[in-house]
């Protein structure tokens, strides 16, 4: 019978609760156990889909084709065990199933209410489809004491009485400030956290303390006594150069233990590191450097492009270099010329997005890479953009463009209307809903045999997560293919193109999916440890 962990947060949000969930959950199976983590999300919307990365930061998509949070993306490279839409459930998705049911008279008359309906829905999420797994980590999003939250922490209270004594342990993550002009590091914010959680009825079994320095010990017995926990029970969570360091850096100060002490486990065994201290001593001790500049629309917030950057990191551990990573904002090359930015760099990226804003730009990074033979890989939005490139500047269609953008001549980037799924054709309309109508989740692809990326998998046959509603159209595949460009893998029916190249540059690769989305440290994915291969070769050549 699976045991389960609630991780709360408190004093201000962005501590890393999805990071401490996923360290944790990385010790357990260095222990032996299996994990599933979730997140219980308090918003209004359905799913993050419709938000702006700017405000929210990427959308994590699962292999089933859920739209989910980036911390689902943390879990994932953190466990390798693939989230589905059963991890992350938000306060509007819990609502929209509960008045799905009153419309359909399921409460027979009854009053409709926040307690029980709305928890024992958050309930039934969090219990649902556990029975194989030994321990099963629940982030609730959010600080305590947001009013939103109030439901997710009554649930999550109302299930430490639920199940069996010993079977749930409560987390409880809060900052512990440094103050520069008192020279101290101060506990109070912590205690005002706890005491509004157990003013809910929730009493942490264990405090992680967020701190840039030591915690003193005579602070850490302070907030043993001021917060009814153990001295034992209140962990450092310092700051660390790497997150990767993070799953070692808990274990030493005692986090895994702490916990399996709180559910009666002394003889697990000690966890084995050594993938972790492996992957720590590669991000610290490159044998290069390499600069790959980022052309993108949310480079506002590094948090949109979360599973890019990591992947870019994964490149860089599987070649033994560093990755710097050069944000530009895409807006800039539709007034100024790239040639000043992009001269320095040894590889170019441009990644997912939606939208004409900025898309002259990514267009305009696309010549640049391709003229100066600068390594390139365009994914999603920016494959789209670079045939759309390669179709004015090579194919000579000087008015190629995207229906995106509205009504245009050469519709080289198109809408899709209609697409496979499982065996199921899948239909949409222009004028349809927003959420969740794109091509969502893991499809198939078949590339073809001798193309350079076919190489780099070292399979013709694969499998990745896409997020999009416009294809290059493949009317246009002749005349680009003429001219150059070659699309070296498609969809199983040969209907929609997933990947172009050109053969004649040293590397310039686009892809319709986001392999980021499967990228991992101790399993970097192979197109960017490729790519990041081709900005070293490049920087050789400088």
């Amino acid at each position: 019978m699976a045991r389960y962990i609630f991780i709360t947060g408190g004093v201000v949000s962005s501590l890393g609760k999805g990071l401490a969930s996923a360290a944790l959950g990385a010790l357990l199976q260095a222990r032996g156990y299996s994990v599933r983590l979730r997140k219980l999300d308090p918003y209004l919307n359905v799913d993050p889909g419709t938000m702006s990365p700017i405000q929210h930061g990427e959308v994590f998509v699962t292999d089933d084709g859920a739209e989910t949070d980036l911390d689902l993306g943390h879990y994932e490279r953190f466990t390798g065990v693939h989230a589905s839409r059963f991890d992350n459930v938000t306060a509007g998705k819990i609502y929209q199933t509960i008045l799905q049911k009153e419309r359909r008279g399921d409460y027979l008359g009854g009053t409709v209410q926040v307690i029980p309906h709305v928890t024992d829905a958050i309930k039934a999420f969090v219990l649902h489809g556990n029975d194989d797994v030994d321990f099963v980590l629940c982030e609730i999003g959010g600080t305590v004491g947001d009013i939103e939250g109030l439901p997710f922490f009554e649930a999550i209270r109302q299930l430490g009485n639920d199940l069996p004594i010993n079977d749930a342990v409560f987390i409880h993550l809060t900052l512990m400030p440094w103050i520069a002009s008192a020279g101290e590091m101060k506990t109070k914010p912590t205690q005002h956290s706890v005491r509004e959680l157990r003013a809910i009825g929730i009493q942490p079994d264990i405090l992680l303390c967020r701190a840039d320095r030591p915690i003193p010990i005579d602070q850490r017995r302070k907030l043993g006594l001021f917060c009814n926990v153990r001295p034992s029970s209140v962990i450092e969570a310092r700051d660390v150069d790497t997150i990767y360091d993070v799953p070692a850096a808990y274990h030493a100060e005692g986090l895994d233990t702490e916990v399996l002490a709180h559910f009666g486990i002394s003889d697990a065994p000690d966890p084995g590191l050594e993938t972790w201290n492996e992957i720590t001593n590669r991000v610290r001790h490159p044998d290069g450097e390499v600069k790959i500049a980022v052309v993108g629309k949310y480079t506002g917030l590094k948090d949109a492009y979360k599973s890019l950057t990591e992947a870019l990191t994964h490149g860089g551990i599987a070649n033994k270099v560093h990755v710097e990573v050069e944000w530009i904002d895409s807006e800039i090359f539709e007034k100024e010329d790239p040639a000043p930015y992009l001269d320095g760099v040894n590889a170019i990226l441009v990644p997912g997005a939606f939208g004409e804003r900025g898309a002259e730009g990514k267009i305009a990074a696309a010549k640049f890479a391709r003229e100066r033979e600068v390594p390139y890989f365009g994914i999603c939005f920016g494959m789209q953009m670079a045939v759309v490139e390669a179709a004015r500047n090579m194919a000579n269609m000087p008015a190629a463009s995207s229906s995106e953008f509205g009504p245009c001549n050469e519709p080289v980037v198109g809408l899709m209307t209609e697409w496979l799924k499982d065996g199921e054709l899948q239909q949409r309309a222009d004028n349809g809903n927003l959420g969740g109508t794109m091509r969502l989740g893991a499809y198939e692809a078949k590339l073809k045999d001798g193309t350079r990326i076919a190489e780099i998998y070292g399979a013709t046959d694969i499998a990745e997560r896409h997020r999009h509603r416009y294809e290059v159209n493949m009317t246009y595949r002749e005349p680009l293919e003429a001219a150059g460009m070659t699309f070296s893998g498609a969809s199983p029916d040969g209907l929609l193109p997933e990947t172009i190249e050109i053969p004649a540059h040293p590397w310039f690769i686009g892809v319709q999916y986001h392999p980021e989305l499967k990228s991992k440290p101790f399993d970097p994915h192979p197109l960017f440890a490729s790519f990041v291969g081709a900005a070293l070769a490049q920087s050789r050549l400088v």
